[in-house]
Formats: C-alpha cells, structure tokens, sequence
C-alpha cells in the first residue's frame, strides 16, 4: 500500500521528507515500539517519536499506553491504520475535484482580461469595474484566450479521476 503514488505523496508531506518514509514502512511491517523502530531504521528515536506523533495527530497511527511492571516505564505500542489512510486520500481527492471542477465552470463561464505587464487578471465584471484599465499600473486590459487553460484543468481532472478510480481498485 505504501508503494501506492498517492499514498506515498499523502504519507511524505506528513514525514517531511521521503528518507523518513521507512519509519512508516516498519509500523505498516508490524514493528511495534519507537525504540524497534529506530533500531530498524536507523533513524534517530527523537526523529522517529516526532513522526509518529505526527501521523497520529492525521490519524494515520495510533498506540496504545502499557506499563512495564519491572521498571515502571510506559511502553507505547503503535499502529498503522491504514483504513485512515484511504479515507484521507478519499477526503483529498474529492476536494481537489470539487475545486477543479470549480475553477472549470468560473473559466468556462467567464470572459478574462489581462494587463500586459503581467499585473492582474481579471474576469469581465471586474474588468468593466476599472473600465477595462489595470489597477496597478493604469495600462489597457487586453482580452485573454482561456482555451488552452480550460484544456488544462479538463486533462487535470482526468488524471486526478484516473489516479483516484485506480487507488480505489487496489484498496478495496
């Protein structure tokens, strides 16, 4: 499930950085404990405890507290969810749908001016408000052809529809 592109993007921008990946990886192999973990992984305990908690707090781990008897410490034994994992990237891409679906109806829906110094862009009803002018720097707005970005979000919403049906196979 990890190899999973969408999985793998989700999970890195929780880590921070891809060389923190196989902190996950070993919690979805089962190991159980901060301190196995490290051993592992070889990655430092305190690195490894900031990760965990930070999947935690996605509510993509979870532990559970037990005390050791002999010496009175906690243990804290964690746990992937990977059913959270798939509700999140569910949640994600629906949301991201929803606002390219958005941006196509306001582009499709609408007429753009631009100003030729790169200051603004501005639909129609904006546009006549300053009577067709820049407001930065006063040029003449001139008329922009949202064809090719139309394109651009139709083939973004494809892709993002592909990936999703695809993650959806493999998970369910």
């Amino acid at each position: 499930m990890i190899d999973d592109p969408l999985v793998k993007q989700l999970l890195t921008t929780v880590v921070e950085d891809e060389s923190n990946l196989p902190i996950v990886e070993a919690l979805n192999d089962g190991i159980e404990t901060d301190e196995e973990i490290a051993n592992k992984t070889g990655i430092k305990l305190n690195v490894v405890r900031k990760i965990l908690y930070r999947l935690y707090d996605m509510g993509i781990a979870s532990y559970k507290r037990s005390k050791d008897p002999e010496t009175q410490w906690f243990t804290y034994s964690w746990k992937f969810e990977a059913d959270e994992v798939i509700n999140r990237i569910s949640k994600d891409s629906e949301k991201y749908l929803a606002m390219l679906n958005e941006e196509l109806d306001r582009e499709e829906n609408n007429m753009f001016f631009v100003c030729p110094l790169g200051h603004v862009r501005l639909d129609f009803d904006e546009s006549s408000d300053y009577e067709f002018l820049c407001p930065a720097c006063g040029e003449e707005l001139e008329f922009q052809d949202n064809s090719q970005t139309i394109k651009q979000i139709k083939e973004d919403i494809k892709m993002v529809e592909s990936n999703f049906n695809s993650f959806n196979e493999k998970n369910k």
